[in-house]
């Protein structure tokens, strides 16, 4: 049983667009792998700004800075 897991910022995503997300990767390991879109599991967690990094810095100072 296939198991992705999908981390993104909870940055205004939309239910439509995680539906994208989970049916993409889904279809992306039946496609390459040749996995069973019955038994794949997508989970999409979402992170607060706050608590994602880049650089030392967090993503909620860098939208900040324009970044």
């Amino acid at each position: 049983m296939p198991y992705v897991n999908i981390r993104i910022t909870n940055e205004n995503v939309t239910p439509e667009k995680k539906a994208l997300l989970i049916k993409g990767a889904t279809q992306l390991l039946v496609d390459v792998l040749g996995k069973n879109p019955n038994t794949t599991v997508v989970v999409i967690d979402e992170v607060n700004t706050d608590n994602w990094g880049i650089a030392g810095e967090t993503i909620t100072a860098r939208r900040k800075d324009g970044r």
